[in-house]
């Protein structure tokens, strides 16, 4: 009998243990689905992804790498979260794909992953990553250009430089240059664009690639780049703006073409209205415009810039040295000769706002020379006698 209690004891001690281990492990699983549960995910896949995100929590929030520039990404439609996640480690950003699988898969984003042209930065974390990708409309590049450049330095500062275009400076430049360079209808008309240059050449874009930053979709092509530049300064411009410039006897092309000049003169801004007084002094009075920065554009590319220092007659006069755009070089301009043959053909490069300003709002002056000393400000004259009289320390 005695044998027997023990033997009840024993078994009542094991079932309450075994009880007591099985409302623990219900209590514990209880407490883990509550922490892990995910909709739409089996309990079990759904513990065993949450413990996982929880033992690299600190890969989850770091960037992959310190590169703030952005990259092109590319989802192809088909690409599961495993294809995109080893992608995004081979385009170095991020560090783990399999973390990027447990995450989307958690999170039930796997499914919302859209095929499309992303731009993500190294220094975004994977979590940021993985949602940036659900939405493609919203990805965009960015696209900017400075006053006083070329179309040759557009297209190598501004496309040739942008690892986010998918295409590069040459084919840019096929649809700014004759013969591809396509103006939007009524454009021509609106800015007295003519079809035929002074130098017997049609036109090219030059001018007309307005400064600015440009938010631009992801697989723009280089017509609709020039699109959009293009429309920025037909905004830009205003029809009063052109009255402005029929007022100081110029068509808005005209006007255009020396605001350009002033611009590559004016380095203080404050004296463009005054460089361009000189310049429409000049020309009233039939006088050659004599512009250094012309003869820059006639010479084109040297010594490493499109804008070379100039020295000695060889370079204003082209005394045995061949200019590639002579007939921008008003050095080569005969005095007395109509207005249109004193300008150059068309802009030597696109101007901002305040240098197309100060052309069609010059300030009142009788000064038909300047000069500088220390490449910054100007000294202004307004007799040849004054002006050669100008001694630089």
């Amino acid at each position: 009998m005695h044998q027997r209690d023990i033997t009840r004891g024993v078994l009542a001690l094991i079932f309450t243990t075994l009880l007591g281990i099985l409302l623990v492990t219900c209590v514990v699983g209880s407490g883990l689905y509550l922490w892990a549960r995910q909709e739409g995910l089996n309990p079990l896949t759904a513990i065993r992804l949450r413990i996982a995100l929880a033992r690299h929590q600190d890969a989850l929030t770091s960037p992959a790498g310190a590169d703030p520039q952005y990259r092109r990404f590319e989802v192809r439609p088909g690409d599961t979260a495993y294809t995109i996640a080893y992608n995004l480690r081979d385009a170095g950003l991020i560090t783990d794909p399999d973390l990027f699988v447990d995450y989307v898969r958690y999170y039930r984003l796997d499914d919302d992953l859209e095929a499309g042209t992303y731009f993500l930065q190294q220094t975004r974390t994977l979590e940021e990553i993985a949602y940036a990708l659900t939405d493609a409309s919203s990805a965009s590049l960015t696209f900017g250009t400075l006053p006083g450049w070329r179309l040759e330095e557009v297209a190598q500062n501004a496309v040739g430089s942008n690892p986010l275009l998918s295409f590069g400076p040459a084919e840019f430049m096929a649809v700014v240059t004759p013969p591809g360079a396509i103006f939007p209808p009524g454009f021509k008309e609106r800015f007295g664009i003519p079809d035929v240059l002074s130098n017997g050449q049609p036109p090219s874009l030059e001018g007309f690639m307005f400064p600015g930053e440009y938010k631009l979709p992801p697989n723009v092509t280089p017509a609709q780049l020039v699109e959009a530049l293009l429309t920025a300064f037909n905004q830009a411009i205003t029809d009063e703006m052109i009255q402005l410039a029929a007022q100081q006897g110029l068509t808005f092309y005209q006007a255009l073409t020396l605001a350009s000049i002033v611009q590559r003169e004016a380095v203080a801004p404050d004296e463009a209205p005054v460089i361009a007084s000189v310049y429409l002094n000049r020309l009233r009075r039939s006088m050659k415009l004599d512009a250094d920065p012309t003869v820059q554009y006639a010479i084109g590319f040297r010594d490493g810039t499109w804008w070379p220092r100039l020295s000695g007659e060889a370079d204003y006069y082209a005394l045995g040295v061949a200019q590639s755009n002579a007939a921008y070089n008003t050095y080569l301009k005969q005095d007395g000769a109509p207005l249109s043959e004193l300008l150059p053909p068309g802009p030597i490069c696109s101007p901002g706002l305040a240098a197309i300003n100060a052309v069609l709002n010059p300030a009142q002056t009788e000064y038909l020379y300047f000069r500088s000393c220390d490449d910054l400000r100007h000294i202004f004259t307004m007799t040849l006698e004054e002006h050669s009289a100008v001694a630089c320390p």
